[in-house]
């Protein structure tokens, strides 16, 4: 068997309180975030990341004082990397901050890999977040001349395993509702602007095709309402908001489980947005009960399809490709990166 490297995407996040600025210029600075034509968009990042730098740093300081993201991931590469054994070899590449795709580039190339595989940790494919990773590493790889074989996997929305982690978790947490309290089921995954699906962006089409899966798996009978939060500034994002939805359910009395259903990681918009500041909403706002439930994680079902995802992309020839192999999204959205690339090849 050839040497197999997995490179593992992911956000990144800052590593100390010192970092949660700097951590800002990269994101923002990102042409995937903000479409402005360089010197500009540098000015508008470094400006934006001043002015946020502040309330990050206070949202950093209550998960003690940096980002568990890395960590978490480092745990997920190492259960994949045991799970698939053999001649492969699992890297990590984040994003906006260290270990980014350049140390990870010149890691795989130093190993030796004979092939590569590229598996984004965005079960649902966006062009800000799986689109902006697949081109960050094309760049790293180039600078370091890595000429391996390269598949990459675009998303993985509905994928067994994937599904299977995320309806046994949210089985454990129905079984432990009282029957006395009216229960809501919230979905809640990282927002989008309008105008971002407006141009053919696929991800809401992909989040609530995930959301659909697990309603079939987890039996349908529940009331189940798909979100999307952290909004940020006066753009039109998608709706209905998680906040929204937890003042609705305090008056109707409704108690709520709330389970991310686009991150598979724990970070700032879980251990804080959800547990924190929405658990203090829904005090407030009378929610009954309030829980939620934690991200996939290294979660064995969700690590064995992650698994399954790396053995399916080392059989196909093409470079890009869903978790099936075919195109998942209608015609309409032009952003899928199979549409982009024609049929994958």
């Amino acid at each position: 068997m050839s040497r197999v490297a997995v490179v593992l995407f992911n956000l990144g996040g800052p590593d100390s309180l010192d970092a949660v600025e700097p951590f800002l210029v990269n994101l923002f600075a990102d042409p995937a975030i903000i479409a402005l034509p360089n010197p500009l968009r540098w000015l508008v990042a470094r400006l934006i990341a001043r002015r946020r730098a502040s309330l990050a740093r206070h949202i950093y300081a209550q998960m003690g004082n940096s980002s568990p993201i890395v960590a978490n991931t480092m745990a997920q590469a190492d259960a994949l990397e045991t799970l698939l054994g053999g001649e492969v070899r699992v890297f990590v590449a984040m994003r906006y901050w260290p270990p980014l795709s350049d140390a990870a580039a010149v890691a795989v190339k130093e190993w030796g890999a004979e092939e590569i595989v590229l598996l984004p940790l965005y079960p649902q494919f966006s062009s800000t977040t799986t689109a902006s990773s697949l081109r960050d590493w094309q760049r790293a790889a180039a600078r370091v001349g890595l000429v391996a074989p390269t598949r990459a996997l675009c998303c993985y929305p509905t994928q067994d395993g994937f599904i299977a982690a995320l309806a046994e978790q949210l089985e454990t947490a129905l079984v432990a509702w009282p029957s006395e309290i009216p229960l809501r089921v919230l979905l809640s995954a990282h927002g989008l602007p309008r105008s971002i699906v407006a141009k053919g962006d696929p991800y809401q089409w992909q989040v609530e095709a995930t959301a659909e899966a697990l309603r079939r798996r987890s039996g349908g009978s529940h009331d189940i309402v798909v979100c999307y939060q952290s909004r940020v500034g006066p753009l039109q994002w998608l709706e209905p908001a998680t906040d929204a939805e937890i003042r609705r359910a305090g008056a109707e009395k409704v108690g709520l489980i709330v389970q991310p259903i686009a991150f598979v990681s724990e970070h700032s918009e879980t251990l804080v947005e959800l547990d924190l500041d929405y658990g203090r909403l829904a005090a407030i706002s009378g929610v009954p009960r309030y829980v939620r439930v934690a991200t996939v994680s290294a979660a064995d079902r969700f690590i064995a399809g992650l698994a399954e995802l790396v053995r399916a992309a080392c059989d196909r020839g093409r470079a890009i490709a869903p978790a099936d192999g075919v195109r998942l999204c209608p015609a309409s959205f032009g952003l899928c990166p199979v549409a982009v690339r024609g049929d994958g090849a």
